[in-house]
């Protein structure tokens, strides 16, 4: 700690204090217990040591500076209570270890504390990408805040589809190199015979086809940053080579002999279990060594699932953005959502929100509108019961458009040669006659003999035959029964 503040009318105390804290190599200063406040609300301090001789004192102090962290010295042990910014109570007299624990205490409280001053500018957007609340992705920001400014290789580890790369862009935006390129080199989508020449370029005529020269990504990412992505993948010949490059900062072109020196910094990733991959005669232990010397693990989405509906926000914002109506999620579908093991971890939720986005756009999203394998719990979809009347007028509607259809098929028929009283024994007619017609007597006709026919084609099994109609099964036994319609021993 820079400025530690010890707070006793008890001198003695004080040169205790004094010299243990100046022993661990922090500096400090001292003030009574009447005048502490007022140096607080002009000075401040990065963490305050008080004598609990005065409760209604700490109490005051730890109230009014919520921003400094607090360690109480009491004589007997219960006389406080740890409690937000009271970070620590200790017993006198002190000793070294207790002390420098209350201490730690005191930096972890100043360190993880939220700082909305620095929520803008490029914060705001390296968290925008690092999406969630989740302590193992605030574990993530942290480490890319504190290896960024460095130039230190960064190894960055974790399943397919967490977002390796975007921890790594986050690297490079972060840091001094931000203005520099930054340069994806995917080494297991690069056969082996042309990854030479993708990372170190060539010159003319150094094999069939470089008709002129040209530079490799090494080149290219100068003053910036290379991103070698699945390095796990890289064929042994060509870790030999990056290990050289890496030890002595230089490299040749295929075909070249000039040795070109090269400003870069390397980010590395990959899914597989490199010590493994290293105890299997497939990896090179000392390139391991030479690319783990600050190694980030990218969480499986399963491992912060209290983060997916951050990240459904934050997807949905994403694909809005692209002038695309998005989706939202009812409670009981993001609570489903949290319930998959998510194999493909944040792509496999992105790639879900795009297509939910295709098949409702602009909707609201359930439990039931989801694919089958991502349902968990209650997925009992609602059904719409809707009025008779409407069911009634769907149905007539549905039997006109079917009578039209049947006279042009009737049409069709008697072009080809069948006779007319076959024709009108197979279909009813809706012309109307010249001396009018009873229209309700002729749409209860209509609809009892297409009933008939559903239920005589379907074998009278009545659900098949809704099918058919195009209503609901309880709609159509009510017709039945209103219209007397039962199966005859001959059928």
């Amino acid at each position: 700690m820079k400025d530690i503040l010890l707070i006793s009318d008890n001198q003695e105390l004080i040169q205790n204090l004094e010299t243990i804290v100046t022993f661990m190599g922090d500096s400090c200063l001292s003030r009574g217990l009447s005048d502490c406040d007022t140096y607080l609300s002009s000075s401040g301090a990065d963490a305050v040591l008080i004598e609990h001789s005065s409760e209604a004192i700490v109490n005051k102090l730890v109230t009014k500076y919520p921003h400094i962290p607090f360690v109480a010295l009491v004589q007997n042990e219960g006389e406080a209570n740890v409690n937000c910014n009271l970070v620590s109570v200790i017993s006198t007299p002190l000793t070294y270890p207790v002390l420098t624990q209350a201490i730690h205490r005191c930096q972890e409280y100043s360190r993880r504390k939220p700082n909305l001053s620095k929520s803008s500018g490029t914060k705001t957007r390296l968290f925008r990408s690092l999406v969630g609340k989740s302590d193992q992705i605030q574990i993530v920001r942290r480490l890319v805040e504190q290896v960024a400014p460095t130039d230190a290789t960064v190894l960055i580890l974790g399943e397919s589809g967490t977002g390796k790369e975007v921890v790594a862009r986050n690297v490079h935006f972060f840091s001094e190199r931000k203005d520099g390129p930054f340069i994806p080199v995917n080494c297991g989508a690069i056969p082996g015979e042309l990854l030479e020449s993708e990372l170190f370029g060539h010159e003319k005529g150094a094999f069939t086809g470089a008709i002129s020269a040209r530079k490799g990504r090494f080149e290219l990412a100068e003053g910036g940053t290379l991103f070698l992505d699945e390095i796990g993948d890289m064929p042994l010949q060509m870790q030999v080579k990056l290990l050289r490059v890496l030890q002595e900062k230089t490299f040749e072109r295929v075909g070249g002999t000039k040795p070109l020196k090269c400003n870069v910094r390397i980010v590395a990733a990959t899914h597989r279990d490199l010590e493994t991959m290293i105890s299997q005669d497939k990896f090179r232990e000392d390139l391991y060594y030479r690319l783990n010397v600050f190694p980030i693990d990218s969480p499986a989405l399963r491992q912060r699932k209290d983060d997916i509906p951050l990240l459904l926000q934050e997807i949905n914002s994403r694909i809005q953005g692209d002038g695309v109506d998005g989706v939202r999620f009812t409670e009981r579908a993001i609570a489903s959502l949290m319930e998959h093991e998510w194999a493909g971890n944040v792509r496999e939720l992105s790639n879900l929100v795009e297509r939910l986005t295709i098949l409702y756009p602009g909707h609201i999203v359930d439990i039931s509108d989801l694919p089958e394998k991502y349902q968990y719990g209650d997925t009992a979809a609602y059904e719409p019961d809707y009025p008779e009347e409407i069911l009634e007028r769907e149905a007539f509607n549905s039997l006109f458009a079917e009578s039209a259809a049947q006279e042009r098929i009737e049409e069709q028929v008697l072009e080809l040669g069948e006779s007319a009283e076959t024709a009108q024994d197979k279909f009813i007619s809706s012309t109307l006659p010249e001396e009018g017609v009873n229209l309700k007597e002729y749409l209860s006709e209509l609809e009892v003999n297409l009933i008939r026919q559903a239920l005589e084609s379907q074998e009278w099994v009545v659900a098949r035959a809704a099918d058919k109609l195009g209503m609901r099964r309880t709609t159509l036994v009510e017709k039945m029964r209103k219209y007397d319609i039962q199966r005859t021993e001959d059928a």
